[in-house]
């Protein structure tokens, strides 16, 4: 790209509401995935742009925000929105480049939230998920969307197209890439078409009135136009999804459990609950085949390799639509309120999005379980078959691509119900 044509591409940009597919609804739904935040939650905004997600995080999370873009332009842009929002002391804009963080303002541990709507693609996902892990405190998330085939057989069109720009994965390539790089998913969602909308639309607008004989311009409306176009054509076959992730426990090692583990298993069980019932109850889920899910059957271990908590997915259906039961989670007393249970949860979560699964569901306390991002159940037209207080009875939704059925929960045999 000569300079001329990298200048006009910025102008036709300038000013622009979003530099990406994106809304304010998208930023809430991941904000509120990423789970309850401190008072003033010290976030991260790389690449930035015009910065429409550092003001809502300012305004509405009371957010301390701090802007990186390489463009100057786009910071001067979010200053002046800041200002006139009186947010000007919430966010603070640093002129630097995403690929080489480095200064005082990207100390380790600095951040609770690092957030990038749109721009890891310049990086690289695999890139951004496991260099900016450093960034966060303990607790912290990061927030990536990425661009992503939404088909399984993308079109000669569609490739020739992407494949030269980015090395597009559907949606459960990036939670594996995720996982991988040592990052849990708490949820993930992919965009509605209107998040396309309110960036292409005002984009077209500003194409439509460009004046092609200035020095660049051509080569710059010529791709923009041969974008436009590519997403009229091809649209149902690619789009953005958002990614919530947190770095794993390095305290607990978290794996599925083997052969060996399953009398160290039913220990654990057995301590966690008043009675042996649950132990048990694992036991006969094993040798139900409709029920029984390898893979599913998750073990943390203590750094000295013993079993200290367990977690357990099952097959059951709502109405005639299967989906998972979570149960039981056990944590051995000695290790209890100390992030071993959340760890193997999560783990054996991320577990089911690998295998494609789109929902779990839950009974269990009210107060442990929304952190993990369950809601209750009802919310979808779900319920238990017998009585059950609402807000106990829950549902998590680990592809909202997928639509969530209906209807009462059957669950297998060895539960008794």
């Amino acid at each position: 790209m000569t300079d001329h044509t990298y200048d006009s591409f910025f102008a036709l940009h300038d000013r622009l509401p979003r530099q990406s597919p994106g809304s304010d609804a998208t930023t809430r739904r991941l904000l509120a995935m990423a789970g309850p935040q401190p008072d003033r939650p010290r976030v991260l905004d790389l690449g930035c742009g015009p910065g429409k997600a550092s003001l809502l995080l300012a305004a509405e999370a009371g957010a301390e925000v701090t802007a990186v873009d390489l463009h100057q332009p786009f910071l001067d842009e979010l200053t002046e929105a800041a200002e006139a929002r009186g947010l000007g002391d919430r966010i603070r804009t640093v002129m630097a480049d995403m690929a080489d963080l480095t200064g005082p303002d990207f100390a380790d541990g600095s951040y609770d939230l690092v957030w990038a709507e749109g721009s890891a693609y310049i990086v690289g996902f695999d890139t951004a998920v496991r260099d900016w892990q450093r960034l966060l405190a303990p607790g912290g998330s990061m927030v990536i969307t990425e661009c992503v085939w939404t088909t399984g057989s993308p079109s000669a069109g569609a490739r020739a197209f992407w494949d030269p720009q980015a090395s597009l994965r559907p949606v459960a390539g990036n939670t594996d890439a995720a996982v991988r790089a040592g990052c849990h998913v708490l949820g993930g969602l992919v965009q509605p078409d209107s998040d396309w909308d309110e960036y292409y639309v005002p984009l077209a607008g500003r194409v439509a009135s460009a004046d092609p004989s200035a020095p660049g311009m051509a080569e710059a409306l010529a791709a923009t136009h041969e974008e436009l176009e590519v997403r009229r054509r091809h649209g149902a076959e690619y789009g953005y999804a958002g990614y919530v992730l947190r770095p794993f426990d390095p305290r607990w090692r978290t794996r599925p459990e083997t052969a060996a583990d399953r009398k160290a298993v039913h220990e654990v069980v057995g301590a966690a609950f008043p009675t042996g019932d649950e132990a048990d109850l694992v036991d006969a889920l094993r040798t139900d085949p409709g029920a029984w899910l390898p893979g599913l059957s998750y073990v943390a271990e203590a750094p000295d390799g013993s079993v200290t908590a367990h977690a357990l997915l099952t097959r059951c259906l709502v109405g005639e639509t299967p989906a998972l039961a979570l149960a039981p989670v056990s944590t051995a007393p000695a290790h209890q309120r100390r992030g071993a249970g959340r760890a193997v949860v999560r783990a054996v979560l991320d577990a089911a999005r690998l295998r494609g699964e789109s929902l779990v569901l839950v009974l269990g306390h009210p107060e442990y379980y929304p952190a993990f991002g369950f809601v209750p159940a009802s919310r979808f037209g779900i319920r238990a078959g017998f009585e059950v207080p609402d807000e106990a009875m829950m549902a998590l939704v680990l592809d909202d691509s997928v639509p969530v059925p209906k209807g009462t929960i059957h669950y297998p045999a060895a539960f008794g119900v």
